[in-house]
């Protein structure tokens, strides 16, 4: 039997994951990771992390007959994810940290754990994803399920990585899992999901950093022709193309339009100029050759509809893209993940 390795958060999805493998005949294990001082998650607020995602985990285990490890890799999520999400906000950015901790923690950095310490020919979660082969090469695809397809997240996880990964959940919808889990008496089958990042517990960025003693800087609110407008409450409290709280008057609806954090100003302007025709990408991951990329599409964020492109160019550090028509500015800090129909071909982080 092939020796699999899942990664069991205690919610619905990644336990069905376990039970579909476990039933297709692979010798499955359940790693469940502690990943921060869990009881300052908030379960009313839809997160994961809690003591009691690990407790459920290991009752699926339990469930299943499959051994089950939890590994604190608390110093690690630290530096990697959370140190990371705090020091790209106060650089002006809007970080994806489920992007990165995809990368170097839950999916990246967990597949070469089991491969090299549990000898795993394979590694699993429960995200709505599937897999495929381009001339040879294991890809990336979307889920069936487009209303939960989770193939964003993965922009970033690098080549070798991808070539161990299973997602027995990408072939299903999340009704149909609910089912599977239900109809087997799954422990967790009537879990709700969680939604929130999870080491801010549901907090707002400007929250997150409020309760670590973190004081935000205030700065000046600055319309594109350079009027001063107002007063911000520090960078980390807004992102791009925001509209609603920034408490200043126009003759127009403005929106944030950029963030200079060596002046510590929120420049804002009208909606034409959130508008552009580019973006650009640097420490872009590649997970299919550029030269067989072709009718590519890009997304800024998840969720996002695919954007149609024109041209991209890369030149050994940054790839630009220039879309088919004018675009919302997107976010810098957040992830341009870029399609070719419904497979992923790479990922960078937009600036």
């Amino acid at each position: 039997m092939k020796k699999v390795v899942v990664g069991l958060s205690g919610g619905v999805d990644s336990s069905t994951a376990a039970f579909i493998l476990k039933q297709q005949g692979y010798q499955v294990i359940g790693i469940t990771l502690k990943l921060s001082e869990v009881d300052q998650c908030s379960l009313d607020k839809q997160v994961c992390c809690s003591t009691k995602d690990i407790l459920d985990a290991k009752k699926v285990a339990s469930f299943l007959g499959i051994p089950h490890y939890v590994i604190d890799w608390q110093d690690i999520f630290k530096e990697k994810v959370i140190d990371y999400f705090i020091r790209e906000y106060q650089s002006g950015y809007t970080p994806n940290p489920c992007s990165i901790c995809n990368r170097e923690v839950k999916t990246g950095l967990l597949a070469k754990y089991a491969k090299k310490v549990l000898k795993a020919d394979f590694f699993a979660t429960g995200h709505y994803i599937k897999t495929d082969f381009l001339d040879g090469e294991k890809v990336i695809k979307r889920g069936v399920d487009t209303s939960k397809d989770q193939s964003y997240f993965m922009a970033l996880v690098e080549k070798e990585v991808i070539d161990m990964l299973i997602f027995p959940l990408g072939d299903f919808t999340k009704e149909e899992v609910r089912k599977i889990a239900y109809e087997n008496k799954i422990p967790v089958s009537q879990k709700s999901e969680s939604f929130e990042i999870c080491f801010t517990a549901g907090k707002t960025p400007e929250e997150y950093f409020k309760s670590l003693g973190i004081p935000l800087k205030i700065g000046d609110i600055v319309h594109v022709s350079g009027k001063v407008l107002g007063k911000h409450k520090g960078l980390e409290a807004y992102t791009i193309g925001q509209r609603k709280g920034l408490g200043i008057r126009w003759k127009e609806p403005l929106y944030v339009i950029d963030k200079d954090p060596i002046k510590n100003t929120i420049i804002v302007g009208e909606k034409e100029h959130l508008l552009t025709d580019t973006v650009v990408a640097k420490n872009f991951n590649f997970l299919v050759p550029m030269e067989k990329w072709k009718n590519i599409q890009v997304q800024g964020r998840y969720r996002q509809k695919p954007i149609e492109v024109r041209d991209f160019h890369y030149d050994g550090e940054l790839l630009k893209i220039t879309f088919k028509e004018k675009q919302q500015k997107m976010a810098p800090g957040q992830i341009l993940a870029v399609y070719q129909d419904d497979t992923l071909l790479g990922g960078g982080v937009i600036i």
